[in-house]
Parts: structure tokens; C-alpha cells; sequence
């Protein structure tokens, strides 16, 4: 899964790259070595410290992971994203989060998502709001399940 989010990635040198819904930041800190910066925002307090923890075990100086809800939390950043990365839970993202994700008009979005209905209605969102869907590639992490991810890479 993170080999698919990192080809759909391509170019992150000297980019900012928000990292939401985040958990321990494994996404994020993939693409950090080269990133300019990477913002995480995960709900989960246990995660974001295993997140900062493993930042400092790799020597990634330019993570900042954020313990709170992804649609209050990304009111308050002031930076301003090259890069989205989004890996929401089953609900998908938050209406308001979505929001200023569209706000933030990043160049690129990587959809990380477990959940084809939720997916389905946020890339509706994200189209209607200039954002056009490039590729698209299946991971089945869960055999003999019906349960699948899907890596889906947005640009404007």
C-alpha cells in the first residue's frame, strides 16, 4: 500500500505535504525525506506520539504531527499544502475538513481510503471543485474478505 502511495506521489522535493487522519504517520514520513515539510493530524493521541517517536528514530526533522479532530485541527494551519494526503476512516473525510482541503487547493491529493461508498461521495466533492482523478489502483490488505483499500492520486 505505501509503495502504491509513494509511486502516485512522484515529485515531493521541497513540498509541504499535509499528512490527514494520519495515525503513527508512516504515510507521511515515506515521503519526508524529500519533503520540504510534512504535517500529520490524527484523532488518536497513542498514535500521534508513536507517529513523533518514529520521526525522531529516523532523523525526519521536518515532521509536526497534531493530536485533534482533522476538521478542527486544519482550521488553525496557517501553511499552505503542495501535497494532501488523506487516509480517513470508514465515515470518510469530514464535510468540513473537506472544505478546507478544497480551500487549500493543493496541486496533488492522494486518497487513501477503505471504503468505496465514502470514497465515491468525496471524489464527487473534489471533482466538482476542479480536481480530476489520475489514477486509481486496488490493494487487497484483507484476503478472503470483501474488504479492500484504494490509492486514488487528484491533481488540479
Amino acid at each position: 500500500l505505501y509503495s502504491i502511495v509513494r509511486d502516485f506521489l512522484g515529485d515531493s522535493d521541497s513540498k509541504v505535504v499535509f499528512d490527514l487522519y494520519c495515525g503513527t504517520g508512516t504515510i507521511g514520513q515515506i515521503v519526508a525525506p524529500n519533503a520540504k515539510k510534512v504535517i500529520g493530524i490524527e484523532l488518536i493521541e497513542e498514535a500521534v506520539e508513536a507517529a513523533k517517536e518514529n520521526a525522531k528514530l529516523n532523523n525526519l526533522n521536518n515532521c509536526e504531527f497534531i493530536v485533534g479532530d482533522v476538521a478542527k485541527v486544519i482550521q488553525n494551519i496557517t501553511a499552505k499544502p503542495d501535497i494532501i494526503i488523506l487516509d480517513p476512516p470508514r465515515a470518510g473525510v469530514h464535510p468540513v475538513a473537506l472544505d478546507y482541503v478544497i480551500k487549500f487547493n493543493a496541486k496533488e491529493i492522494i486518497y487513501v481510503s477503505c471504503n468505496p461508498k465514502t470514497l465515491a461521495t468525496d471524489l464527487q466533492v473534489l471533482a466538482a471543485n476542479g480536481y480530476v482523478v489520475e489514477k486509481v489502483k486496488l490493494k487487497d490488505m484483507f484476503p478472503h474478505t470483501p474488504h479492500c483499500e484504494a490509492v486514488v492520486k487528484l491533481s488540479k
